[in-house]
């Protein structure tokens, strides 16, 4: 049992890493990376996140991002298989959170923004409109997803805090 207790402690723990790494890059677009391509001509604040789109598709990305949720929908699963155990309930919200407020905000909000986009001849007059919204609206998801990625790292700590061994 302290084999499987020691992995599940080390998932957690694991798990809120990825969280704040996630949460580190969404707070970086937020408060750096939208706000200089906001400044750009609206062709070239379209085409340089066009790039950031493409190019944030790698493995290592990838990994983190969907490693995290893997790991908290695990964690949740833990949480409520050792209910009874103190923390659980914080186990339990941060794998929701993240969840809810990255993944799920990610797939249903920036993803489908990111996608229009795409489609998008940044040198086209009739873009700039199309590159406001997304500016305002894609940032705004965004916050959403930096404040939830934190509270799901936050919570996470705090579970492993009343951990029992």
């Amino acid at each position: 049992m302290a084999i499987v207790d020691g992995f599940l402690f080390t998932l957690t723990f694991v798990t809120a890493l990825g969280c704040g790494l996630i949460a580190g890059l969404f707070f970086a677009f937020s408060v750096a990376v939208m706000q200089a391509l906001a400044r750009l001509p609206a062709a070239g604040g379209m085409a340089a996140m066009q790039s950031i789109n493409s190019t944030i598709l790698n493995p290592l990305f990838l990994a983190v991002f969907l490693g995290t949720a893997a790991g908290c929908a695990l964690v949740m699963i833990t949480a409520l298989a050792r209910w009874h155990s103190p923390g659980s309930v914080y186990l339990l919200v941060g794998g929701a959170l993240y969840l809810v407020g990255s993944l799920l905000v990610t797939a249903v909000c920036n993803v489908p923004k990111n996608n229009a986009l795409a489609s998008v001849v940044p040198a086209d007059p009739d873009s700039a409109g199309l590159w406001a919204d997304y500016l305002a609206s894609w940032t705004t998801w965004n916050h959403v997803r930096t404040v939830a990625s934190l509270a799901s790292l936050s919570s996470l700590i705090l579970g492993l805090c009343y951990w029992e061994h």
